[in-house]
């Protein structure tokens, strides 16, 4: 595959735990095509392949005209939250085989101090081994690797059938010979099993984090692969010979052989494709500085965007586990439209669980019995009466009936002013979340623009927005399968670190060797993705602390230490509100390859002509019932506007605009809704 891909579709699939969303693209005509289906959770290549069939033959065209497939999963995610991975072993240094169990000395920052109790590891001490071997801080061997321990190591495997095996040693990211050697020989003695080395993986200090991200590649390895096969041989029956590219946490894709050795670097694949996709759709608005809330059928994840660029972090976590992977940095909870709503001693609570595709929430009539968030929209009239194009019916009494016994009844209130509540503390939950990445990292979410998408997005963002003072929404002009395009969009990208942890005076001739060394790997990984020379870029950047700080910051790097030390305590103000009167060490040295893909043209709907029909429906608002217009959002074009409340219906999502809110449609399609002020 070239950058170019020459003439032909584009196909995105991103698939969710509830919906999976497909995007096509022409760029020859810049014409798209949207689908969603529900999602298959044994096997989520059943419902991609339905999927692209289905825009397929929406669009009229053949599985032989595509020339790129874009993809964003959350398998080796749900693997890893689910412990549904690999059997898998741990080889590490010999005196440090409880790494893992020792982990650090934090605990969740919402549990209880007294109560809690540490999770199992994903790996136990009995499937831990440890190799004669040890090399110091500096790369020089002090021990030499003894195979007789190795051999041993990969004896005990085999008598416990071990699928996957992560290699982690001591200061491996110095010197990876030891970790490459042992690796050799473990292949030779168990050639069926996967292998993944830390310094490959994640070659930087801290051997907790260093040792997890290791163990969950290993662990989600085979299925991972197991998954891309399966995929790859499906595109092949339904006749589309292109290249498969898969989202990473990072924002970047990349072909299936790089995911098939770094697989934990899909962790956060959808939702990263879908804060590239709000990023451009801002960008085209002329947005730079957002917040995004994507909001599917299980979660919600929410990303701050500042200047037009995501932040990046290595300090993720999936779960209860640090996962210190470049990833864009967001936050998660588990809130969405399938959250289920229950009453627990003597008080509504509503998610973590999902119904997902499997039952779903009531209204979908598909054996779903308890009330979700998605039942209390029904119930109060914020959703038509079906949806995916007519595709979908809901039943409204189901969804009325199960919020009237479940919680309604229980807690002696009305049905709507049980749904109102349901809807209240799920927003609520989405609300700390925002908080996390605004207001507690320095940033007043008054001076950005929310951008909610996912199914469900358009549905809370003006509540969202008005409990957070913002006073400007955009909805995006396909929020439903926002993720898909992102992808669609996604540049080639891969990071590539090394940790040189200095103390004192920087030395900039052995950083400069440094990133001589990183950006030839970066360049060896975009000839192996047959990037162009023309389509690369190359972007340095190194992580700086206070001398006895425990964490650091990324700061770009121009070759002057000055520069980067001024860029850290611009850095170190904005998180943290000071700087200290003290030195920097250096510590890691990171360079970030790109290759540019061609993505979708910017499109421009025509002037509105006012003639789209606007009928009512009956929606139970705050202050009681009321018939509120309804609109069929394609039908509005460029400059069109209106005032809340209203609810605009498109194929892919339904736009909620409460009382209090002007609506306008952009010449880039995007609905932009500003507060009326008090």
């Amino acid at each position: 595959m070239s950058c170019s891909d020459g003439d032909g579709l584009l196909v995105a699939v991103d698939v969710g735990g509830t919906f999976t969303d497909i995007a096509l693209y022409d760029p020859a005509n810049r014409r798209s095509w949207r689908a969603k289906t529900p999602s298959t959770p044994a096997d989520p290549s059943q419902a991609f392949l339905t999927g692209v069939l289905a825009v397929l033959a929406e669009a009229g065209r053949n599985a032989a005209e595509i020339v790129r497939v874009l993809h964003g999963t959350t398998v080796a995610t749900n693997m890893i939250l689910e412990g549904k991975g690999a059997n898998t072993a741990l080889l590490t240094t010999e005196g440090f085989r409880h790494v893992l169990e020792i982990g650090r000395q934090d605990i969740p920052r919402r549990a209880n101090l007294y109560a809690w109790i540490k999770p199992a590891r994903p790996i136990p001490p009995e499937r831990v081994f440890e190799i004669t071997e040890r090399i110091g801080p500096g790369g020089a061997v002090l021990t030499p690797l003894d195979r007789a321990s190795v051999a041993a190591a990969a004896e005990a495997c085999r008598r416990l059938d071990v699928a996957a095996v992560a290699i982690c040693l001591l200061h491996a990211f110095a010197n990876p010979a030891h970790e490459r050697r042992v690796a050799e020989l473990l292949q030779a003695a168990l050639p069926a099993v996967a292998i993944s080395l830390s310094s490959e993986i994640l070659p930087v200090v801290r051997e907790y984090e260093r040792t997890l991200a290791t163990v969950f590649n290993a662990y989600v390895m085979p299925g991972v692969s197991g998954y891309v096969g399966r995929l790859e041989r499906r595109l092949v029956e339904a006749g589309i010979g292109a290249k498969l590219l898969l989202m990473k946490s990072n924002g970047g894709v990349a072909g299936a052989a790089a995911i098939g050795r770094a697989p934990a670097l899909t962790a956060l694949s959808g939702p990263a494709a879908g804060v590239v996709g709000a990023t451009g759709v801002a960008t085209a608005a002329g947005i730079g500085d957002l917040i995004t809330v994507d909001i599917g059928g299980t979660s919600a994840d929410i990303c701050l965007v500042q200047g037009g660029r995501a932040g990046l972090t290595r300090q993720g976590r999936i779960g209860a586990w640090p996962l210190p992977l470049p990833m864009v940095d967001m936050i998660t909870i588990g809130a969405g439209g399938g959250s289920i709503a229950r009453v627990r001693d003597g008080a509504l609570v509503v998610g973590p669980e999902s119904a997902g595709a499997v039952p779903g929430p009531a209204c979908y009539d598909q054996g779903g019995s308890e009330p979700t968030v998605a039942d209390a929209h029904v119930a109060l009239g914020h959703l038509p009466a079906r949806l995916l194009g007519g595709r979908m019916a809901l039943d409204r009494a189901r969804a009325e009936a199960v919020i009237q016994d479940r919680i309604a009844r229980p807690l002696g209130l009305s049905l709507h002013a049980a749904a109102r509540g349901i809807l209240t503390i799920a927003d609520n939950n989405m609300l700390g979340a925002i908080r996390v990445v605004s207001v507690e990292r320095g940033h007043d979410p008054r001076a950005f623009t929310l951008v909610p998408f996912g199914g469900a997005g358009p549905l809370h963002g003006c509540e969202l927005a008005g409990l957070l003072g913002i006073g400007r929404v955009l909805i995006p002009p396909a929020p439903g399968v926002l993720s898909a395009e992102g992808l669609l969009a996604a540049e080639l990208k891969a990071d590539f670190s090394r940790t040189l942890l200095r103390r004192g005076a920087i030395p900039v001739t052995e950083i400069d060797a440094a990133f001589a060394e990183l950006e030839a790997e970066a360049i060896a990984w975009l000839a192996e993705e047959e990037v162009a020379p023309a389509a690369r870029s190359l972007t340095r950047e190194v992580s700086l602390r206070y001398a006895g700080q425990g964490s650091e910051l990324a700061v770009p790097w121009t070759g002057s230490v000055a520069a980067a030390e001024a860029a850290f305590a611009e850095a170190h103000r904005q998180a943290f509100g000071f700087v200290l009167d003290a030195s920097c060490e250096l510590v890691t040295a990171q360079v970030e390859g790109r290759g540019s893909l061609p993505g979708p043209a910017p499109t421009e709907l025509p002037p509105d002509t006012g003639t789209a029909v606007w009928s009512t429906t009956e929606v139970f608002l705050p202050d009681g019932p009321r018939a509120v217009p309804l609109v069929a959002r394609d039908t509005l074009g460029a400059g069109a506007r209106f005032a809340g409340p209203a609810i605009l219906t498109q194929l892919d999502s339904t736009t909620l605009v409460p009382p209090g809110w002007l609506g306008e449609v952009l010449a880039a399609g995007s609905l932009l809704l500003t507060r009326v002020p008090d």
